[in-house]
């Protein structure tokens, strides 16, 4: 076989690439080299900081110096709001609501706890209903809901999505709403009561305008029909297992009923953590020159409906003011004030630092550039 003067032979040079060098075969060089870009070739401009005292340092206490103010600031907020709180859960024997630990869903039971507030609760008050234990966030659980039936689809509600599994159907009919979510839906009703001369007086609780705006006019909605008879809507459907009624009975108010019911709304949208509150009522202030809650004696009417003993649970009820902030949260001041005080603390001790060895070593330098 005929060769060329290099030793090679004359069909040409194999690339890792594929193809050939120097053959006869005419198509184009294949090659694994970069293009010749700025980006591929890595010439783009860049910028790195040098870390010297001059700069390490004002940072240091620059971040401390404004941190620490901030945090200040809204750990105070957050002391002003007023907050009560009252478990009412009845594991205590002393507890007024003790008789009603094993209620079951079907066996409502009532009680009554009086208490007093020490200081008058000045602006808006927001009555909360807390659980403890009790895992919202578990796939299954948060999976566990139609969405499209929620949002008033016709088809949807006669035909549940099969996520709502094992509460998609009771009866052969279709649950609405369906899901775990809505099954287990809090139902204890709060009544509150000022007691002056052993006269109780009822407090006002607002139930509208507790959810928020999205939700109650854009994710939730009433099937598409005669808006006024809720009833012909949701017929061929079924209440869910646990509740006592039907989700069209659940208001009085017709713009606060079924679907867009707020107390509905508030349960739908599942909490992150175990121990958790969600809004209940709405206290409103009258005027401005008294209190909306003023320092004496209450009395909290419960009618106990939701069983929470059987996998060691804690009902609450909460009554808060808020702030510009939201509500009483003093974590956010105290990292703020911790993470100033950490930089301040770390500048001393660097300035400290540089102002006895600094010196030294640029002496030090000096001295080998001269040698």
């Amino acid at each position: 076989m005929a060769e060329e003067a290099d030793g090679h032979p004359s069909g040409g040079v194999g690339v890792p690439g594929g193809g050939a060098v120097g053959g006869g075969g005419g198509g184009a060089v294949k090659t694994r080299k970069p293009d010749n870009t700025a980006f591929k070739q890595q010439r783009l401009p860049a910028w790195q900081p040098i870390l010297t005292a001059g700069t390490v340092l004002p940072a240091f206490f620059i971040i401390g110096l404004i941190f620490i103010p901030i945090g200040i600031g809204i750990f105070v907020t957050s002391n002003n709001i007023r907050e009560y709180e009252i478990d009412y859960t009845g594991t205590e024997p002393s507890s007024p609501c003790n008789k009603c630990l094993n209620v079951s869903w079907d066996s409502p039971c009532t009680c009554t706890i009086n208490f007093t507030l020490e200081h008058s609760f000045e602006s808006n008050v927001f009555m909360y209903y807390g659980l403890s234990n009790f895992y919202q966030n578990h796939r299954r659980y948060v999976k566990s809901r139609d969405d499209s039936q929620l949002n008033g689809d016709n088809s949807s509600l006669l035909n549940p999505s099969k996520e709502c599994e094992p509460y998609r159907t009771n009866e052969d009919k279709p649950i609405a709403p369906c899901g775990a979510i809505a099954n287990s839906m809090f139902n204890d009703t709060l009544e509150l009561f000022r007691i002056d001369n052993d006269t109780r007086t009822p407090i006002p609780l607002i139930k509208k305008g507790i959810a928020w705006w999205t939700d109650k006019n854009v994710k939730f909605r009433n099937p598409t029909g005669d808006g006024n008879n809720l009833t012909a809507l949701f017929q061929g459907t079924t209440k869910p297992v646990n509740w006592p009624k039907p989700v069209y009975m659940l208001d009085t108010e017709p713009d606060n009923n079924g679907f867009i019911n707020e107390d509905f709304i508030v349960w739908m949208r599942t909490a992150a953590l175990p121990t958790f509150r969600k809004l209940y009522r709405l206290i409103e202030r009258k005027n401005n020159f008294q209190p909306t809650l003023q320092a004496g004696k209450y009395s909290l009417d419960i009618a106990y409906n939701y069983p929470v003993h059987s996998f060691d649970g804690r009902k609450r009820m909460i009554l808060s003011t808020i702030s510009w902030m939201g509500g009483k949260n003093p974590f956010l001041g105290i990292a703020y004030i911790t993470v100033g005080s950490i930089c301040f603390f770390l500048g001393v001790v660097l300035l400290f630092i540089h102002h006895k060895y600094g010196n030294r070593n640029t002496k030090a330098v000096g001295r080998y550039y001269e040698g």
